[in-house]
């Protein structure tokens, strides 16, 4: 069982569970967690770990349309070593100080290989969360910033001389969209971030919300650092669609509401597609340039 049957199957029993955070009496809160083997390359810091780790949990936030308040880190390892957890603990307080929140502090453990566990919370604003499920019908589907960051930063990081590690953790050193989240707060119909994936999320939304979507795969902004390892536009868009970690929002918003969300926007809103009508059972649910997108990206328990 991978994380996506595992979450259909628990959610029966958990009502505040299927969006990127739950919201509890006004307060948004979610946490994650990430291990050295699956989400820290070789050559990846302390300090880009505890910004990418404490930048994950508040991205989601961010995809709730939350004002980010707060974070708290566990920090677990073979042993401890007092330079690694000061570096880890910097770019947890930096990416907190990034989007205007605070980190708090957490949990120290002994594990066989170093692992975070990270919670961030929020408060949600008089226009309220925004949730996955309320795409409708000939919404334009937008897009924040620039996709292929992560991977991008992957290739870096295997070629693993210094010139190229130092580039990936600048890579892997996000801005969570708490900003941008707020801005759509309001007007997007539905939200959610891209910690799978623009081909997942796209899949993701489209069946919370009952529709279909339609893409264009031009339409979608590309990270410059993808140029650097992408060999032609094949795997350009392999990289930018279909690889993960990203942490941008993917919305629907209004069609003539496009215009005046994108100005407020800090890091850019970029239309992809348009929700359509939701297909015939059987019938791919998400088209690209007219052709089915794959349900491909990033699933615990499965092959990328």
């Amino acid at each position: 069982m991978n994380e996506r049957d595992a979450l259909r199957a628990i959610a029966a029993d958990l009502p505040h569970a299927g969006d990127d955070a739950a919201v509890v009496d006004g307060t948004v809160i979610t946490t994650d967690m990430l291990h050295e083997r699956t989400d820290f390359p070789p050559g990846t810091t302390r300090y880009a770990a505890g910004w990418r780790a404490v930048g994950a949990s508040l991205s989601d936030v961010a995809a709730m349309g939350a004002a980010a308040s707060a974070a708290v880190a566990v920090y677990a390892d073979e042993a401890f070593d007092r330079e690694a957890l000061t570096r880890f603990v910097a770019g947890a307080v930096d990416v907190c100080e990034a989007v205007g929140a605070e980190y708090v502090g957490g949990d120290l453990d002994e594990h066989v290989e170093f692992t975070t566990a990270t919670t961030a919370v929020g408060d949600v604003t008089d226009a309220g969360p925004v949730t996955r499920d309320g795409a409708r019908l000939g919404d334009a589907l937008c897009v924040t910033g620039e996709w292929g960051r992560s991977a991008a930063a992957l290739r870096l990081f295997k070629r693993g001389d210094d010139a190229a590690i130092e580039r990936a953790n600048e890579l892997f050193r996000f801005t969570p969209r708490v900003a941008d989240g707020l801005a759509l707060a309001g007007t997007a119909t539905a939200m959610m971030d891209s910690s799978d994936g623009l081909a997942r999320s796209c899949h993701q939304l489209a069946e919370a919300s009952e529709v279909g979507i339609e893409i264009e795969r031009d339409a979608v902004p590309v990270h410059p650092a993808v140029e650097e390892v992408a060999e032609g536009s094949t795997e350009r868009f392999e990289l930018a669609a279909h690889f993960g970690e990203d942490f941008e929002l993917l919305c629907a918003v209004p069609e003539d509401e496009v215009d005046e969300v994108e100005e407020a926007c800090p890091a850019g809103l970029t239309r992809i597609g348009t929700v359509v009508e939701e297909r015939d059972e059987g019938d791919p649910r998400v088209l690209a340039d007219d052709e089915p997108l794959p349900d491909r990206g990033f699933t615990h328990g499965t092959d990328k």
